[in-house]
């Protein structure tokens, strides 16, 4: 008939038939369960409806049985081929770079090195390096360890882990989890990574007037070829923040104007969300205060894309702008930011920082800041 002729051609699609197997024996299984009444309707204008909606429970019903039919096997095919795996190439090797005689180094000035052999790694060339008085003056009292790149031409991601041994008795001094870093030839920054605080200067001089002074760098690398393209979000919704295109709030700061998205900021924080939504419903304009334009450009920056945009990153004006960061972190409920903050300024505790960043660890209840501060008042005594 023609009613299931064309219900079967409309149902081809899901049991990858021809129109004339599986789908007539579904299609024959309904009219023939009561021919009178099923007949009758798939007579009228809406025959194909009617058949391809009834035959949906015996298609359910006899779905088993197709298990090794030549429907069932085309529906799965297509099925699998929708889904891709990316095989990703790790070249792992470790580095090392052994200090014979630190006593010998121990007064090698701030950014002074030594280095390693080069290291052939995932078609890089790697070297170690080890800064004895420490990477640069934040480094307070601690020698640094990094791992640089000598040979690329463009991003490498890679994973590493950095430890130092005492030679003779094989015995650990130091050792960090392992690090994701991208490897960047675009900054000179990014050119090498490591630890500026990897070990203190005064247990490997102790280490070293009992033993023999030797002692041994390991950095275990792994080079990740073939990466997937990076995600999209994060920059799609950099490039809303920085447009505006849809932005339906407006702050104003010291006389500075920000545009945003509600929504998006009511999703992030708790304090936006109050004051967006549940106090002020509606509200079209806000004034911001006790937060600087450009501290308040920095956490809009983080919301939308969970990362901070490049800032001066020389000696004080670091600390104050983490320290600032981290009190507007504070008053908007941004936990994460907040704990970026607080890793960031652990590193520059040192003897004319230490009494502000315990008050800031104090008031703001930053419980990661307030043992760095403890530990560092301990280290002094």
């Amino acid at each position: 008939m023609a009613g299931q002729a064309a219900a079967a051609w409309i149902l081809r699609p899901v049991l990858g038939s021809d129109g004339d197997g599986s789908c007539t024996s579904c299609l024959m299984e309904v009219l023939c369960s009561d021919p009178g009444e099923n007949l009758a309707k798939a007579g009228g204008d809406g025959a194909v409806i009617y058949l391809a909606r009834s035959c949906l429970p015996v298609i359910r019903r006899r779905s088993s049985t197709f298990a090794v039919g030549k429907s069932s096997t085309t529906a799965v095919v297509r099925v699998r081929e929708t889904m891709s795996s990316s095989s990703f190439k790790e070249h792992t090797d470790t580095l090392s770079l052994e200090v014979s005689d630190y006593l010998q180094v121990k007064d090698m000035g701030v950014g002074e090195f030594v280095s390693s052999r080069v290291f052939p790694v995932g078609g890089y060339e790697w070297e170690m390096r080890f800064y004895p008085g420490g990477k640069d003056w934040h480094c307070a009292g601690n020698a640094s360890a990094y791992v640089f790149c000598r040979s690329q031409v463009k991003d490498v991601s890679t994973r590493f882990t950095l430890s130092m041994l005492h030679t003779k008795g094989q015995v650990q001094v130091a050792s960090f989890d392992p690090r994701k870093r991208v490897f960047s030839p675009k900054a000179t920054r990014y050119d090498e990574w490591g630890h500026p605080k990897f070990v203190e200067r005064a247990k490997l001089e102790s280490l070293s007037q009992l033993g023999d002074g030797c002692f041994t760098i390991l950095c275990v690398v792994t080079v990740v070829m073939d990466e997937p393209p990076p995600l999209e979000l994060h920059s799609h919704l950099e490039r809303m923040l920085e447009d505006g295109r849809g932005a339906d709030v407006t702050f104003s700061v010291a006389n500075q104007e920000f545009r945003a998205h509600s929504f998006l900021l009511a999703a992030r924080s708790p304090v936006f969300a109050a004051q967006l939504f549940d106090l002020m419903e509606g509200v079209r304009r806000v004034e911001i205060v006790d937060v600087e334009p450009a501290i308040f450009k920095m956490m809009l920056h983080y919301i939308y894309t969970e990362s901070l945009p490049p800032y001066d990153d020389q000696g004080g004006n670091n600390i104050r702008v983490m320290q600032h960061l981290l009190v507007a972190a504070n008053r908007y409920g941004l936990e994460r930011l907040k704990l970026v903050c607080e890793e960031e300024l652990c590193k520059r505790i040192d003897s004319e920082t230490i009494t502000t960043m315990s008050a800031l660890a104090d008031q703001h209840r930053c419980k990661r800041l307030k043992v760095a501060c403890t530990e560092f008042k301990s280290s002094t005594k």
